[in-house]
């Protein structure tokens, strides 16, 4: 077994955290305290290459494969979650287009993406249909060489400043298996009936727009239904998260990295009881914990993500990977503010943000007990 990463994937990493590093850091405290999306960063992050790398390069992009989008994942949220996130949601859901789109929505949708001349969002979740997305009630109801759409969706990535949305909905109600009742359609914000509010008061990733979503008789033509027929988006939203949590937990590796960092610089310099922090034992097994849960997690996200660029579509492994990777990270940056005593409860040390942004990686792509439930029915099989 081969741990290394390649020539290619170190360089990789390299690039995004010189572009974090240099890119984040002069506007982040402005973007998180202002909740303002860095589209002057984003649109560089597009002409490096970073936004919507695994995009195969007929329609622009890298080719990238999943562990080096986890890999730029990592990179930038250990730098700053806020516009990490943010960068990161503007090809939100391009996965389900390249994977399950026709020729034509590849081709019209794929290359506005990766260029920075589109942002784009995934409309899955509702006021009541959130882990349990089998419960959406918004409808696309068949309208002569259309449909029309109506309901709501809420806490929606991009949803105010995005330019189209893959929005989830109920299109045959009618049928007897329940994952064969919804489908997947592209819709433009500027469709008359569409609205997008941004959602103010979150408690961290405020870089990133989260929107509540309504549609009032939003009619989109026949081709915007994604795929070539009706009763597809519950299993594309599957093969979907199989490959986003994989990056997500990118997302829980780079801030443990980055807040272990910052906890590990403070305690070098802080002194106490004429010493500095660094040398109190019970203070250095601390460090020593967090590091080893970062290198766990680390190792598990990056077999996860290795495994499904091989071809091996493993649910256990990659629900194991995303709920450990979010839990464990939780825990090494609530020890990296501890270490920091009263000065982490400040913005001025910047661990904070770490604190604020982390929880939603245990909530998003399926909650801590969703990805258990996936394990169990794994390795217990389902419960009828």
């Amino acid at each position: 077994m081969d741990f290394s990463l390649s020539e290619e994937q170190k360089d990789i990493r390299k690039a995004a955290r010189e572009f974090a590093e240099s890119e984040f850091t002069p506007i982040a405290e402005e973007c998180d305290e202002k909740e303002i999306f860095p589209r002057e960063v984003w649109k560089k992050a597009c002409e490096l290459g970073f936004v919507g790398s695994f995009v195969d390069p007929a329609y622009g992009g890298s080719g990238l494969g999943l562990l080096d989008y986890t890999l730029i994942a990592e990179e930038f949220w250990r730098v700053d979650p806020g516009i990490g996130q943010a960068l990161f949601s503007t090809a939100f859901g391009a996965e389900i287009i390249q994977l399950h789109g026709t020729s034509a929505q590849k081709e019209r949708f794929l290359p506005r993406v990766v260029s920075g001349e589109a942002i784009m969002g995934l409309a899955t979740t509702e006021p009541d249909a959130g882990s349990d997305i089998t419960s959406a009630v918004t409808t696309a109801v068949r309208m002569g060489n259309g449909y029309r759409i109506n309901g709501n969706k809420t806490m929606i990535g991009n949803g105010s400043i995005g330019d189209f949305l893959l929005i989830f909905c109920l299109t045959n109600p009618e049928r007897p298996k329940v994952h064969e009742r919804f489908s997947f359609f592209i819709v433009e914000t500027d469709r008359k009936g569409y609205d997008g509010i941004h959602m103010h008061g979150k408690m961290g990733l405020r870089a990133y727009d989260s929107a509540d979503v309504a549609l009032s008789d939003v009619e989109v033509p026949s081709e915007n239904l994604l795929g070539e027929e009706e009763g597809r988006g519950f299993y594309q939203a599957m093969d979907f998260f199989n490959m986003s949590r994989t990056w997500v937990g990118g997302f829980a590796i780079g801030a443990a990295q980055g807040a272990m960092e910052r906890a590990i610089k403070h305690v070098k310099e802080r002194v106490q009881f004429g010493r500095p922090l660094s040398h109190f034992q019970a203070l250095r097994f601390k460090v020593a914990e967090m590091a080893t849960y970062v290198e766990m997690i680390r190792n598990m996200v990056y077999k996860a993500a290795w495994r499904m660029d091989h071809g091996f579509r493993d649910h256990k492994l990659v629900a194991m990977a995303k709920w450990s990777a979010a839990e464990l990270a939780v825990k090494v940056v609530d020890e990296a503010l501890q270490l920091h005593g009263g000065y982490g409860y400040f913005s001025d040390y910047g661990i904070e943000k770490y604190y604020r942004a982390i929880k939603a990686v245990e909530i998003y792509e399926g909650t801590k007990e969703i990805e258990k439930h996936i394990i169990a029915n794994e390795i217990l099989g389902r419960v009828r």
